[in-house]
């Protein structure tokens, strides 16, 4: 386990804008309490609270990947509009406690699916 500092900094701050995830026309998360993680040079990543998503669209996986500073990464696939999105989401479902926020927390492949702020 490793520790954010200034040589890898990782801030999570509420979003205060609505963020919306779809596939095509499905809508897989709609929510108003969004985090945004910062971490070192990545592109800032959107995480939903799993409660403001169709999970009912998820289908676990048996991916896990590990990040040194969130802990063990498990993966779910989004069957909408007649097709399955491999792996597009990954949650930290018991992460490291100096990311305990965002336990309960999905988040998603831009390049898979669509993530907007909206309002």
């Amino acid at each position: 386990m490793k520790l954010p500092g200034p040589d890898h900094p990782i801030t999570i701050t509420p979003n205060p804008k609505r963020v919306r995830v779809s596939a095509g026309s499905v809508v897989i998360a709609d929510t108003t309490h969004a985090l945004t993680l910062k971490e070192a040079r990545y592109p800032a990543v959107q995480y939903v609270p799993r409660t403001d998503a169709n999970t009912a669209l998820l289908e676990r996986t048996e991916r896990v990947t590990h990040c040194p500073y969130k802990g063990d990464a498990n993966y779910f696939s989004i069957k909408a509009n007649g097709t399955t999105l491999q792996n597009a989401i990954w949650t930290y479902e018991d992460p490291y406690p100096a990311m305990a926020e965002i336990a309960g927390y999905l988040a998603f492949y831009p390049d898979r699916v669509k993530v907007e702020e909206v309002g």
